[in-house]
């Protein structure tokens, strides 16, 4: 189902990704693909492939991995893109190497890979991680929310990260091909309205936030 609904997507979207392609050669930076390496099934790394949102030397600079709401490193057309998230098309060919599915939890650089709870991060590991999934749906606007914490790295690193552990744990104790579609639903009403609430039946099934978290979410 990955391979035949992601290849069936890059040809549908081969017009949209060819003008997404040439806006960002010829705007910002040049740069076409942003590749970063994430955490895989089974621990193993991989290159992480997306449309060039930001500055090429962002991770070294401002908040580091963490993306803020109204962040100077990134790009005019990459706003668009991030609000979109047309940024996360070229990831239809992670799909189809093999290295993602449609939906799982979502792949963490090291840094958050490891701040996950031992315990946590064993059942993540199980499975692919996925283009989409629990924790993009819940988090389907981080940058917002971590933009009201008074420190936000501090925010996202010790509340944030440790309930996406949970969640994606619970999603791989939980995985069926019901889940799966719920989820590929979901996604798509969360992009299009974000605003509506369509992740609230699916939070009501989750393992509780923290508190201060509730009122984000």
């Amino acid at each position: 189902m990955d391979i035949l609904l992601s290849a069936t997507a890059v040809l549908l979207l081969a017009p949209v990704l060819a003008a997404v392609i040439l806006v960002l050669r010829f705007t910002g930076e040049g740069e076409v693909l942003y590749r970063q390496v994430r955490i895989g099934k089974g621990g193993r790394e991989f290159e992480l492939l997306k449309f060039a949102t930001m500055l090429k030397n962002s991770p070294s600079i401002g908040a580091g991995e963490l993306t803020l709401a109204h962040d100077p490193r990134v790009l005019p057309f990459g706003r668009f893109l991030r609000r979109t998230k047309l940024n996360e098309l070229p990831q239809l060919l992670n799909i189809l190497k093999g290295d993602l599915s449609i939906i799982g939890p979502r792949p963490q650089t090291s840094k958050y890979y490891y701040s996950y709870r031992p315990e946590d991060r064993a059942y993540v590991s199980l499975v692919r991680p996925g283009l989409s999934g629990i924790g993009s749906v819940l988090f389907r606007d981080e940058e917002s929310i971590v933009a009201k914490a008074v420190d936000p790295v501090r925010f996202d690193e010790e509340v944030i990260t440790p309930y996406k552990g949970r969640v994606e744990r619970w999603f791989v104790c939980n995985q069926s091909l019901a889940l799966y579609c719920e989820l590929m639903i979901t996604t798509v009403l969360v992009v299009l309205w974000p605003r509506r609430g369509f992740h609230r039946k699916l939070l009501a099934r989750l393992p509780p936030p923290p508190e201060v978290l509730r009122y984000f979410l």
